[in-house]
Formats: C-alpha cells, sequence, structure tokens
C-alpha cells in the first residue's frame, strides 16, 4: 500500500507505478482512466513509462491519486500569523484581549522584519512531460542560476 511520502522526489519517482497500480486496482484501461483524471490518453501512457507531467497535469493526476484534496492550495493552509493568533487565544494564561494584543504586536512585527521572496519571470518552453533525469538536470540549472544572481545581488 501506498503512504504518503515526506520528500518530493519520492513521490515523483514512483508516480508512474502509483497511477498503474491504482488504474489496475480500479480495472480502468488507459483511455478510461485519462478521461477520469481530465489529461490525454499520451500523456498519461508516458506518466506510466517514467516521465513527469507538467505541474497542471501532475495536479490532475495527484488529485486523481488522492494526494490532494479538491480545492486544496497553500492558500488554504493557514498563514503564520494565523497560527500565533490561535496559539494565544487557547494559552489558558491569557484572556481574550491580551492574546489578541499580542497577536497584533507580532503582526506588526511580521510585517516590518519579513521579506517578501524576489521572483523572476521565466519562460521555459517544453513538452507536456519531462524524464526524471531531465527535471533533475533543470533543477541543478535553476539552483546554480539562482545561487549566481544571489551572490550577484551581495
Amino acid at each position: 500500500m501506498y503512504q504518503r511520502a515526506t520528500s518530493g522526489t519520492a513521490r515523483l519517482s514512483d508516480l508512474g507505478q502509483r497511477v498503474r497500480d491504482r488504474r489496475d486496482k480500479q480495472g480502468l484501461s488507459l483511455r478510461a482512466a485519462s478521461a477520469e483524471i481530465g489529461i490525454s490518453f499520451n500523456t498519461l501512457g508516458r506518466v506510466e513509462r517514467g516521465h513527469l507531467p507538467d505541474l497542471e497535469n501532475f495536479q490532475r493526476i495527484s488529485r486523481w491519486l488522492g494526494d490532494v484534496e479538491e480545492g486544496e492550495t497553500a492558500a488554504s493552509q493557514p498563514s503564520t500569523l494565523e497560527v500565533i493568533a490561535s496559539h494565544l487565544r487557547t494559552d489558558p494564561l491569557l484572556t481574550t484581549e491580551a492574546a489578541d494584543r499580542i497577536s497584533r504586536i507580532v503582526k506588526d512585527l511580521y510585517e516590518g522584519l519579513s521579506q517578501t521572496p524576489q521572483t523572476i519571470p521565466v519562460h521555459l518552453r517544453a513538452a507536456k512531460t519531462f524524464t526524471p533525469d531531465a527535471a533533475g538536470r533543470l533543477e541543478d540549472l535553476l539552483g546554480r542560476m539562482y545561487r549566481r544572481l544571489q551572490d550577484e545581488a551581495l
């Protein structure tokens, strides 16, 4: 039985096998599974052979596999400030007013000291799938580019 991996790499490396296992378990053909997932037959076939799908198709496959709940996104996760405020409100040593006051102070400090990460727009033109080796090489290349840009900014 598949258990959620803690590493994104482990989840990607066995994606094709997990798709094949689920398809076999449900008795679905490749065409039926691709229609159910909402991706092309050819893309699903490449994924089963070990290629990595683009982000949109990966999300669709992940939802189909049950890795991601429908509508679940990073935005649906509580923010750092919400988590802190929640913990403060449950502290038996604090009144509601005191918890709210500390929350406002933490919010002011957080907003004053946090930094918005710089983003650099990049346009990549690629096929709908990558081989795992190509994805690893791309990750390495982008990492080196990022470190070099960081060094130049200093």
